[in-house]
């Protein structure tokens, strides 16, 4: 299962700053497919990426398996021949299947497992009535930024030269998952057609229906939904509602033959519905008990994450929801997205626009207009699905209990600092992070980390593979007393190097892994038998992502957060900033092998450590 990791680096000189926009509009580029990168370069990349994980005996047998499987008129030109077919008939050769694969096939939980959540800042209120004010002015910046979309105004993003894909934003609003007995599928506006001109506001467990364009198809002013807030407000006091959104948190399989039970009922259907088909969800939580200082933010990330439990907001999600912004009483703020239709870059970009909205809205004086009452949303509850509801409290509070979660700051020094020394700081921190792992559990583990594939029509993501010969290469000599402080920074600069080189490849569409995963697919849609190159031994310990990464290049003060990929394995999240990096690190409690706090900490001294090499270079030179 896949998620969104982004690296904002490309392989030509910059001709714009990493990130940047341009005048023209996001209908105006045409942008290239996305290439099928050559057989056997693929293969040589894949015997590499092998050689820090497997034993010299499992390396040899992987090398002959990859000699048979590339061999002349073998099974992987057969198959290489038939998805270069696929590349001339497709719009993207490799999208359509990552995307199924990766999300729609799955079957765990959306929540943790899957949905990343984003940490905002704490907004200054501190009860329902800021809680209310921030929510309008958060609804009119996203309606604001929808109308960039609507009128095609929305700038070209470009990272280091290149044009993006902006395909991804047109699918944000009124988007949804669906679940399904053996796999998903995702309810899109249906093209030519008016989309909805409503969201859906949640609080205590009740859903309603809240317009927010005029009549003459102006949106609402912030008056105007500070209003329409007031009256779903007045509508909600009751706390003993079923919270009839945790059973979107189960098991998929589990919430489909329940959401095929509560669709029998044609009032169900109708309010469903009107959730699936609604621009975005906007939740309105409760305050939660307080915790310690230094564990706020963790359990910020966990309530943006999960909601806190069925006894706290976790009613108030509908983890389907492609886009569900968290507002609580609190002042706490944050974003969960469902990446079935969209990666993290347009999200990042949406959350840097909303709060810049927030800060400075229209002042658009409200029309003396008289509003319809929002509409509240009603659900029969059989006693069936009263079961089902059960039930999916007890496994959400199950998995609740299992996450274990720790957010902290790295105050040490920041991508200003790392670029000082002409070094990419997405690569330093990769290789402090596996600097970290190794000191924790004395041995490197498979490591993911996802470059965007935008610069592509309708590209999505290409796992780089971390942990690399250089890396342990470096690690090893960081952990010997007898090595010179000048050969671990050498060794240090050596890993950078490889890291940014596989990114390099990544961005360009030459990273190996969703080529392995067509190659694969090609040979199981056509019934051939899968090649024994994909049964190796080897190929399931390197593709086995016991430490799942990713960087969010956002703007805002920002964390985002998820569940590990694997049950004894840790996610690890971080935002460069420029002087300081935001870190969230997960794993789960069943395991005894790891822990998060742990590994926070030695992520930490690790940082140290590399800060403590580059600073030896007072020059910032090579």
């Amino acid at each position: 299962m896949g998620r969104w990791r982004l690296v904002w680096r490309c392989r030509k000189p910059p001709a714009l700053p990493a990130t940047a926009l341009h005048p023209r509009n996001a209908s105006t580029f045409p942008l290239p497919r996305q290439p099928l990168p050559p057989l056997a370069q693929t293969m040589a990349r894949y015997l590499r990426s092998l050689e820090p994980l497997v034993s010299p005996e499992e390396l040899e047998q992987s090398q002959k398996l990859v000699a048979e499987f590339g061999a002349p008129a073998g099974d992987g030109e057969r198959l290489q021949a038939r998805l270069q077919r696929r590349v001339a008939r497709m719009e993207n050769w490799i999208t359509d299947w990552w995307i199924q694969s990766a999300y729609l096939e799955s079957r765990l939980p959306l929540a943790v497992h899957s949905s990343p959540a984003v940490v905002l800042p704490k907004q200054d209120f501190n009860d329902w009535k800021g809680q209310l004010r921030f929510v309008a002015k958060l609804i009119a910046g996203m309606l604001d930024f929808k109308a960039k979309i609507d009128h095609q105004t929305l700038l070209v993003e470009y990272s280091r030269g290149y044009p993006l894909c902006m395909d991804q934003y047109s699918r944000l609003f009124a988007s949804c998952r669906l679940p399904g007995p053996k796999h998903d599928s995702v309810l899109l506006p249906p093209p030519g057609r008016r989309p909805a001109t409503y969201i859906t506001v949640v609080r205590n467990f009740q859903f309603f229906q809240l317009e927010v364009y005029n009549s003459d198809g102006t949106p609402l002013t912030v008056d105007q939904l500070h209003s329409q807030l007031l009256r779903i407000r007045g509508q909600s006091w009751k706390t003993d509602k079923e919270p009839l959104g945790v059973l979107t948190s189960d098991h998929r399989h589990t919430w489909g033959q329940a959401y095929t039970t509560l669709m029998r009922d044609k009032l169900n259907r109708e309010s469903a519905r009107a959730i699936q088909r609604s621009l975005f969800t906007v939740c309105l939580d409760s305050p939660v008990l307080k915790v310690s200082d230094e564990r706020a933010v963790s359990r910020l990330a966990a309530q943006m994450l999960h909601g806190g439990g069925s006894y706290s907001n976790s009613g108030n999600r509908w983890f389907d929801k492609t886009l569900q912004f968290i507002v609580g009483e609190d002042g706490s703020c944050g974003v969960l997205y469902e990446q079935a239709v969209a990666e993290g870059p347009p999200i990042a970009t949406i959350i840097d626009h909303v709060l810049d909205y927030c800060k400075d809205p229209d002042p658009v004086r409200a029309p003396l207009i008289p509003l319809s009452l929002p509409k509240k949303l009603y659900f029969y509850f059989t006693p069936e699905i009263k079961r089902d509801i059960e039930h999916a409290k007890q496994n959400l509070d199950i998995l609740i209990t299992d996450l274990d979660i720790t957010c902290f700051t790295y105050h040490g020094f920041g991508k200003e600092f790392l670029k000082r020394f002409g070094l990419s700081p997405d690569s330093v921190l990769q290789v402090a992070l596996q600097l970290a792992y190794y000191r924790a559990h004395g041995e490197l583990c498979a490591t993911t980390e996802s470059a965007s594939l935008r610069r592509f029509h309708r590209g999505r993501t290409e796992t780089i593979r971390c942990t690399t010969s250089a890396s342990l290469a470096f690690v090893q000599a960081m952990a010997d007393d007898n090595r010179q402080a000048s050969e671990k920074l050498f060794l240090l600069r050596e890993a950078v190097k490889v890291h940014s080189t596989l990114t390099e490849q990544a961005l360009d569409g030459q990273g190996i892994d969703r080529h392995l995963l067509g190659l694969k697919l090609e040979a199981i849609a056509d019934g051939f038998r899968v090649p024994e190159l994909f049964m190796d031994t080897s190929y399931a310990v390197a593709s086995y992502w016991k430490l799942s990464t990713g960087q969010v290049a956002a703007r805002t003060d920002c964390v985002m957060c998820y569940g590990p990929l694997v049950p004894d394995g840790y996610a690890v999240c971080y935002n460069p900033l420029a002087a300081h990096v935001n870190f969230s690190v997960t794993a789960f409690n069943c395991c005894q092998e790891t822990n998060a706090e742990h590994l926070a900490g030695s992520l930490q001294r690790a940082l140290d450590d590399v800060g403590t090499l580059l600073g030896n270079r007072k020059d910032g030179k090579s």
